[in-house]
């Protein structure tokens, strides 16, 4: 039989498209509040406990930890671990659904402030791969935390509300050009000109630097930071943008951060629909993904097998060989997204595998570049057994490479966990626009992303 992708929309029922709008709509908030890792994490949480979880800590201290048992953990407030005790020994292995919760962006530098040519600028240093060029021109805001010399920590949001101002990175005009157009695009615009505009009034009375000490007085006024409380700063720069329906159809979702939060969204969504499962469940949401997994809240942090060797302990199995058995005997989606076939930009793709949008979510056997350098390489056994899981409750899917051959690739958290001895492969949602500051999918994709995961946690 040929294979030919099947359209998700002419597929689904009425039931289905009425779901989908539903979840549409929810996505859409879950967006909103969720754009960078602390924001999401705080948004799962949130969800997860309105859905009976509890702290992991609190379910072993008071003893209640048991088959049935929902559990969170949070890591450094970027990253948190969703399980769901089953009635099998945990040796046995887990069933995993790994997402990530960061997103390209521009992160402030220690010393951020300056002032020249009559405004003030705060220097940005760019975060995971993107075209800096984007980053001009668009509505930003800026979010994340501060701590003040006493040690009291301040939440920073300014911009996400329509009532507060947005910042903004100048581009050179038109007129004047002639010399910038013919750099290549990699060179429009350079790391060091991703200073964000902050303010223009200068501060009556002062002689140097007037409009930057009237910045650090409405700063201080409304958050009761100085100067030097930047240096300890974390404060990143997003766009300010809502996520919005896209298309005379409205078809589409655009946002900020679909990758990886639609991934991430779809998994959460999917673990909260469980109930008393025979395996063990296991939603993973993990930070620095964008730059390569490290760091204590990344994928390659021992945080997952601590967390998993603290349930052991709790059942009297707080061993090595346990954990070992666990991890090894746990099966794994590598949840996180794949390009989608743009008619713009065929030339860097390969239409017989490439994911479309509209075709349900993407199985990639491998990701990696240039020969599958870096990349998990699913076997075909595991890929089968996914496949049954996913026909079991009818989550349309498709599959796809990131790209030509040659042309380049990317990565995921598939490594990783595989090398724990773990069946791994990557699995997500088709992606327009992928690390741009705004990018799109496909509503239909988002939902048989989430009819994906839940099969897999139903039926692996």
């Amino acid at each position: 039989m040929e294979y030919k992708r099947t359209n998700a929309w002419l597929a689904m029922d009425d039931d289905d498209l009425d779901k989908l709008e539903a979840m549409s709509k929810d996505y859409l908030e879950f967006m909103d509040k969720s754009k960078t890792e602390r924001m999401a994490v705080k948004e799962i949480v949130k969800r997860a406990e309105a859905a009976g979880f509890r702290n992991l800590d609190d379910l072993i201290a008071s003893g209640d930890l048991k088959a049935g048992s929902k559990a969170y953990v949070i890591n450094r407030n970027k990253a948190v671990a969703m399980f769901v005790i089953g009635r099998e020994d945990l040796e046995k292995g887990m069933t995993i659904v790994g997402a990530h919760l960061d997103s390209p962006r521009l992160d402030l530098k220690p010393v951020p402030l300056f002032e020249k040519s009559h405004a003030a600028y705060l220097k940005t240093h760019y975060y995971g791969g993107i075209k800096k060029y984007h980053w001009t021109n668009i509505p930003l805001s800026l979010v994340g935390v501060a701590f003040t010399k006493d040690g009291k920590k301040v939440d920073i949001s300014i911009g996400e509300r329509d009532d507060e101002p947005v910042f903004f990175i100048s581009e050179l005009l038109i007129h004047l050009s002639a010399d910038l157009n013919q750099k290549k695009a990699s060179e429009v615009i350079t790391g060091e000109q991703l200073n964000i505009m902050v303010g223009s009034i200068p501060l009556k009375d002062e002689k140097e630097n007037p409009i930057k000490k009237n910045v650090l007085k409405i700063l201080n006024e409304k958050y009761g930071i100085e100067e030097e409380d930047f240096l300890t700063a974390e404060l990143n720069v997003i766009p300010a943008t809502k996520a919005r329906e896209v298309g005379l159809d409205r078809s589409m979702i655009m946002a900020y951060g679909h990758d990886d939060k639609v991934c991430s969204y779809a998994a959460l969504k999917a673990i909260l629909e469980v109930e008393n499962p025979e395996k063990t469940l296991v939603g993973l949401f993990v930070d620095k993904e964008e730059i390569g997994s490290v760091g204590a809240t990344g994928m390659t942090s021992q945080f997952f097998e601590d967390m998993t060797l603290e349930i052991l302990n709790a059942f009297g199995k707080g061993n090595v060989v346990s954990l070992k058995r666990a991890l090894r005997n746990s099966k794994v989606l590598s949840a996180d997204v794949t390009l989608a076939e743009d008619a713009n930009f065929l030339e860097a793709t390969e239409e017989m595998n490439t994911a479309k949008l509209g075709h349900g979510v993407c199985l990639t056997k491998y990701t990696g570049s240039r020969g599958k350098g870096g990349s998990n390489d699913a076997d075909s056994e595991y890929l089968a057994e996914v496949r049954t899981a996913f026909g079991k409750d009818a989550a349309i899917w498709q599959t796809g490479e990131l790209g030509k051959i040659d042309q380049g690739g990317g990565g995921t958290i598939a490594y990783i966990l595989a090398e724990y001895g773990m069946s791994v492969v990557d699995c997500g949602t088709p992606v327009v626009s992928m690390h741009a500051p705004l990018e799109v999918i496909s509503k239909a994709d988002l939902y048989q992303t989430f009819k994906a995961y839940l099969a897999f946690y139903k039926h692996i």
